[in-house]
């Protein structure tokens, strides 16, 4: 036999209430539960919104101050003369043809000369090679192939030397090589 409920209490809110399916109070608490991030997404939003408001109001006083001429100038200390050189060195030594040096030597180093430095100087132009030789003629060859590099406009000798304490008894010699702006 099926349960009857028999109920003759009037219709109320409290009724309604307490005589509400199972069902119908974890649906409200389910609803209940995703108010929660879906207030925090709303309030983060309003934010955003606060924000761009802010972010595009500066930008209008900017754009109207730069069209009247009356945009602020950024204060900037000035440099001092030292500083300012030291500056201007690095950028020249980091503004070198590194590649292009490093070619036109090595497409003149023959293998009987051995490289052992390369000293570029930015602002003369110049680059200082140390290199050893065997003999005297090949150092008189390589200086000779070096004049004839179309990257190099002088090439001079400036000093060699035997190493007395090495039993090949090499010429340690340098060279001054001023380059081209353009090659």
């Amino acid at each position: 036999m099926r349960k009857v409920r028999i109920d003759f209490a009037p219709p109320s809110l409290r009724r309604a209430i307490l005589r509400a399916p199972r069902e119908a109070w974890l649906l409200l608490l389910a609803l209940f539960i995703m108010c929660g991030p879906l207030l925090t997404a709303v309030t983060k939003y309003r934010k955003g919104l606060d924000e761009r408001a802010r972010l595009q109001a500066a930008t209008e006083v900017h754009v109207r101050q730069a069209a009247a001429g009356t945009a602020p100038a950024p204060s900037r200390a000035p440099l001092p003369a030292a500083q300012a050189a030291a500056v201007n060195a690095a950028v020249l030594q980091l503004n070198l043809p590194w590649r292009g040096l490093h070619d036109a030597v090595q497409s003149a180093t023959p293998a009987n000369i051995a490289l052992l430095a390369l000293e570029p100087d930015a602002k003369k132009s110049a680059l200082r090679i140390t290199a050893e030789a065997k003999s005297s003629d090949d150092m008189i060859a390589y200086v000779a192939r070096l004049q004839q590099e179309d990257w190099f406009k002088a090439v001079a000798l400036v000093r060699h030397e035997i190493n007395e304490q090495d039993p090949n008894r090499p010429i340690r010699f340098q060279i001054d090589a001023r380059w081209q702006a353009a090659p």
